[in-house]
């Protein structure tokens, strides 16, 4: 395993999975054996605790304060398991990484949740991956059914007295499926909505019982962190939040493709391994964390990527996964392309996405067109000051849609009103070409 990069160091470059056995000789279950065995499930919490590991997922809240919340055995009502989910529904804007973890290391992903679920004390482990994922669907379950034949999963694992089972649930495919509880509930079969908290997942969740969800990335580093310790994870990172990151960057770059790199790493960095900027060489911006993420400048490009750093730098880090614009490219055309897929994939339970973001794709479809008026503007500018600010709706679909709407109104304002005077896209019309 290349040590610098413990999540895609032991991937094939075709993504072909490795069997068990294969797995096996490169160090794979040597952490399960151990945590199992040798330690507590308090304390494999507690390692992923001093770790710093927080979720790859968007949010970036504590695995382990999370894990905290479930129930240990005998305090939670009724009787019944308790569930571990890995949410692999990425349909994040600019996002593949985790594709590249389901498809080419599964059972990497396995011994992490087993350690997951043994540390939550959960009984049972689902992993939702999206439908359009057909072969990390069948990668994944291949390696689950290679592991409970070895006895990594089922009754008396290791003879630790840990039952788990685990099972791949393929998932239809819907942007609002990120969302926890909205992803709990359509594994039991209803319409996927987000639930009214509390009660939280952790006290209430599939089908009533307790549950914990995690993203594939931060279930898929919880077995290095067993293997090699907690210190050796916050060492990987260049700030203080724990391990190294799967960086998505696509876009404007001459090798689009996903970047194993310190947590903290900067864009410049990450760019600079992508191949540097295409199309005019130059960059215009970026955007961070995927499509729900706000613009940044090139000022930006030596910020530390991380949670903590990119919110100060006034955007989002998200998944981690880079958008990159060149000078030839339109912020204008790249928000409503943004615009357009949070409006269709909007769950409709609320009004502000229900019909506020309808609203804003055809003004953003109007404005690229050049047909916009300058009172579209205004409109823009309120909806972002509405809706935008966290807990003004039913969940983070709106507000994270509203991240590049409105930093893309306070950085390229003048862009928005040349769109209007000149009835057109002024960056097309500069390059002679379609500015998408």
């Amino acid at each position: 395993m290349n040590e610098h990069k413990p999540l895609t160091g032991r991937a094939r470059p075709d993504r072909s999975p490795h069997t068990l056995e294969e797995w096996r000789k490169l160090g794979g279950y040597a952490a399960v054996e151990r945590g199992l065995k040798a330690l507590s499930p308090e304390q494999v919490l507690d390692m992923v605790d001093d770790a710093n590991l927080n979720g790859r997922g968007g949010a970036g809240f504590p695995a382990a304060k999370k894990w905290r919340f479930m129930p240990k055995p005998g305090q939670s009502p009724g009787d019944g398991p308790s569930y571990f989910i890995v949410n692999g529904d990425e349909m994040e804007p600019g996002a593949f990484k985790d594709r590249i973890l389901l498809e080419a290391v599964p059972h990497q992903l396995i011994e992490g949740a087993i350690l997951a679920a043994y540390a939550t004390h959960s009984s049972e482990i689902i992993v939702l991956i999206r439908d359009a994922y057909r072969d990390a669907i069948a990668n994944v379950t291949r390696a689950i059914a290679e592991a409970e034949a070895a006895g990594y999963l089922g009754r008396n694992v290791l003879g630790s007295g840990f039952d788990v089972k685990m099972w791949v649930h393929p998932s239809a495919g819907r942007y609002i499926v990120g969302e926890e509880t909205a992803l709990i509930e359509a594994l039991e079969g209803k319409r996927a909505v987000p639930r009214k908290r509390p009660p939280f997942p952790a006290q209430s969740g599939l089908w009533g019982r307790p549950t914990t969800v995690n993203n594939v990335e931060t279930v898929s580093c919880v077995s290095h962190i067993v293997a090699n310790g907690a210190q050796w994870f916050r060492a990987l990172s260049r700030t203080e939040e724990g391990g190294t990151k799967v960086f998505g960057v696509s876009g404007r770059v001459n090798r689009p493709g996903i970047i194993e790199a310190p947590m903290g790493t900067p864009a410049g960095e990450l760019i600079e391994q992508a191949g540097g900027v295409s199309g005019t060489g130059v960059l215009r911006c970026f955007q961070p964390g995927g499509g729900a993420s706000g613009f940044l400048e090139p000022d930006a490009l030596d910020v530390p990527l991380d949670f903590g750093n990119v919110a100060k730098a006034g955007s989002m880090f998200g998944t981690g996964t880079m958008i990159v614009l060149d000078q030839s490219a339109c912020p204008l055309a790249v928000i409503a392309r943004h615009m357009a897929f949070y409006a269709r994939e909007s769950c409709g339970w609320c009004t502000p996405c229900r019909d506020g973001l309808p609203w804003v794709a055809q003004i953003m479809m109007r404005l690229e067109r050049g047909e916009g008026r300058m009172e579209d503007l205004d409109v823009l500018r309120e909806t972002v000051a509405i809706a935008g600010p966290r807990g003004r709706t039913f969940c983070d679909l709106m507000g994270g849609a509203m991240a590049p709407l409105g930093s893309g109104l306070a950085r390229f304002g003048d862009l928005f009103e040349a769109h209007v005077r000149e009835g057109c896209c002024p960056i097309a019309r500069e390059y002679g070409r379609s500015a998408a």
